[in-house]
C-alpha cells in the first residue's frame, strides 16, 4: 500500500473542503492513451488506490503499462472506541488522496481499447468516486 515515506508533520489538520471544486492541475493525461478521470472530488484512501491497481493488472493480464496519477499524503486520524472526550487528536488510520472533479487517477497504454475500457472499469467499481473513461486518441 502507499503510504508517504516522510512527513513534516505525523498528524495535520482534515481541510474537508478541500475537494470541492474542479481540478485545475493533473487533468490531461500526460503519459498513457487512456485514462480514468474523476467526474466528482472525494478522498480516496491507499487501500482503494492499490485495490484499483489490482483490478486492472490482473484483468490486462500484466501486459501494457499502468501509471498512477494520485497519491495518498494526507494522513487521517481516529480515537479508538469508547475513549472519553478530551485526551488529544487520535492516532493514523490511514493516508488519503484529496482528489477534486476532473483530475486523472489513472493512465493505461499498451493494450487495445476495449480490453482499456473494462480494466478502467473494473477499477472504478473499487473507487468511493464516479470516474469516466477517457481515450486521448479522441478529441471530445
Amino acid at each position: 500500500m502507499f503510504t508517504p515515506k516522510k512527513l513534516k508533520y505525523r498528524k495535520s489538520h482534515r481541510l474537508r473542503g478541500s475537494t470541492e471544486g474542479v481540478a485545475t492541475k493533473g487533468t490531461l493525461a500526460a503519459f498513457g492513451a487512456y485514462a480514468l478521470k474523476a467526474v466528482e472530488g472525494g478522498e480516496i484512501n491507499s487501500r482503494q488506490i492499490e485495490a484499483a491497481r489490482r483490478a486492472m493488472t490482473h484483468f490486462i493480464k500484466r501486459g501494457g503499462k499502468i501509471w498512477i496519477r494520485i497519491f495518498p499524503h494526507k494522513p487521517v486520524t481516529q480515537k479508538a472506541a469508547e475513549v472519553p472526550m478530551g485526551s488529544g487528536k487520535g492516532t493514523v488510520e490511514k493516508y488519503v488522496a484529496a482528489i477534486r472533479a476532473g483530475t486523472v487517477l489513472f493512465e493505461m497504454d499498451g493494450v487495445d481499447l476495449a480490453t482499456a475500457k473494462e480494466a478502467m472499469r473494473l477499477a472504478s467499481q473499487k473507487l468511493p468516486v464516479k470516474c469516466r473513461f477517457i481515450d486521448t486518441n479522441i478529441s471530445y
